[in-house]
């Protein structure tokens, strides 16, 4: 559907109510747009496309690196209570075009490490990951055994995604406290520096206010030297300040309403709420920013490929609405980067928008079978 628009020399735009004030409006190669319908293109609106980029340029935290970095994408699986169909699961991943495969972490359902173990051997080139490990469940040198194993059994293709941990109910079920999160938090600081202690060479020793290690010597060493990437992510300011110092690959989530029954805050999906936190990443991370991987996944709810997204948008905004209480408008679930809902070419189109508008260039794809030829198109690009 193209819009109606008036293109003002200044670059200024009238736009038909209440999209003037409802939606973004935004360049993304050659085509203006106000949230995912098009305005214009540069082929039959030039003078309104260079007068808009000239007069509203993109975000100043996203960097020329940031939107050159190739699209990556990782698979998981929908349903990691069954281990049937993960191989041949991860080799379409490979196939297709997959950078790496992960596996979440939850008591209800199988481990991740040994099951990545069987996709490794199962695959050539596809890089093995977890999504996330929650690091109060685990000690941390115990687990940095697990690791490197894993690392050089997959002749170094691991990915470390961890956790401060968010599911209380876990924790309530085994007697482990569910700390509050300024203590998960620094527990997770604790954990990644003797993680990177032990992948290093020689005695390490730590001490902290929940871990004490002395004179320990990690083995195995991992394949990848220092230590494989780190995968760490969230949706608050600490935990992405935190990520942007520490890691190689950054999540961007939903901040989490904690509770008896945690749940998303639905405002901390939007557009706008992206760009902040990418904000803060970009402020923690100093000289670091260029070099970080920027990700999203899914999280505001499963995949859907369709011919009519307004229609999807509408169901998915009635459901975080009753969930939440919170009230999302289509365009704002269309603009998510938390909300996959569209065509293959729709999605195809997202992804490439929101790699210039967010630098984000990497996707946790949920649903592999409906996503493969975005993959193909993309992967590498």
């Amino acid at each position: 559907m193209r819009l109606p628009v008036t293109a003002f020399g200044n670059g200024a735009l009238e736009l038909p109510a209440p999209r003037a004030t409802a939606v973004a409006v935004a360049v993304a190669g050659g085509v203006l747009r106000a949230g995912t319908e098009e305005i214009a293109d540069h082929r039959q609106h030039p003078a309104t496309i260079r007068a808009f980029a000239k007069h509203h340029p993109r975000p100043p935290t996203v960097t020329e690196d940031a939107r050159m970095r190739p699209f990556r994408f990782l698979a998981t699986v929908n349903d990691n209570r069954r281990f049937d169909g993960l191989t041949s699961l991860a080799r379409k991943a490979e196939a297709v075009g997959c950078a790496a495969f992960v596996l979440p972490d939850h008591l209800t359902a199988y481990a991740p490490i040994p099951p990545l173990a069987m996709v490794a051997a199962a695959t050539e080139r596809l890089r093995v990951g977890t999504f996330v490990l929650n690091i109060g469940l685990r000690h941390p040198a115990v687990l940095a055994q697990d690791l490197a194993t894993l690392d050089a059994l997959s002749g170094g293709r691991l990915e470390i995604g961890l956790g401060a941990g968010w599911n209380k109910p876990e924790h309530d079920a085994i007697g482990i406290p569910f700390e509050p999160v300024g203590v998960r938090i620094k527990r997770l600081t604790e954990g990644i520096a003797i993680l990177k202690g032990c992948f290093a060479e020689g005695p390490f020793s730590f001490s902290g206010e929940h871990y004490t290690v002395t004179d320990h010597v990690g083995a195995p060493a991992p394949a990848q030297r220092p230590h494989p990437p780190f995968f760490l992510g969230g949706g608050g300011k600490r935990l992405l300040t935190l990520a942007a110092r520490e890691a190689q690959i950054v999540g961007l989530a939903p901040r989490l309403v904690q509770g008896d029954r945690p749940g998303l805050e639905a405002r901390s999906m939007t557009a706008a709420a992206t760009e902040e936190k990418i904000g803060w990443i970009r402020e923690a991370a100093g000289d670091r920013f260029d070099g970080l991987e920027l990700n999203t996944y899914s999280s505001g709810g499963p995949t859907v490929v369709t011919g009519d997204p307004r229609a999807a948008a509408r169901r998915r905004a009635d459901h975080l609405r009753e969930q939440t209480g919170v009230e999302l408008t289509v365009e704002e679930i269309l603009d998510s980067p938390h909300m996959f809902i569209g065509s293959v070419k729709d999605l195809t189109r997202k992804f490439v928008e929101l790699r210039e508008r967010f630098g984000i260039s990497s996707f946790l794809i949920d649903d592999l079978d409906a996503l493969a030829p975005v993959v193909e198109e993309l992967a590498g690009r």
